[in-house]
């Protein structure tokens, strides 16, 4: 059975991809999850997340060389494929009917 909803930290990091821009690498999708958040958030994780929403085509990547005398190695870029889009606006269309009433939320637990 494949897995079709998005985990909370994928969600996270597809929705900072979105407000980047729609493309970035990723340091800034660490900074905005940061910023989101208020908490710490490991580049190591993200990175994890960037590559397993490739390998289910809600992202994808490309390598971009360092300009001229920049040096360094250069960097894989990520973006939001349209499937990712569609996953957000599905994951987002769920929450919003929940949180409309439409699915019981206790005021205790």
């Amino acid at each position: 059975m494949t897995r079709t909803a998005l985990g909370e930290f994928e969600h996270h990091v597809l929705l900072a991809l979105v407000r980047l821009g729609g493309k970035s690498h990723g340091p800034p999708v660490v900074l905005a999850l940061e910023e989101a958040t208020g908490k710490n958030v490991s580049p190591a994780a993200v990175f994890i997340a960037l590559r397993r929403l490739e390998q289910r085509g809600l992202a994808r990547s490309s390598k971009v060389e360092p300009r001229a005398g920049e040096g360094g190695r250069g960097k894989r870029v990520f973006q939001v494929t349209p499937a990712g889009l569609t996953r957000l606006r599905e994951a987002r269309a769920v929450l919003e009917r929940l949180w409309r009433g439409r699915g019981p939320i206790p005021e205790t637990p």
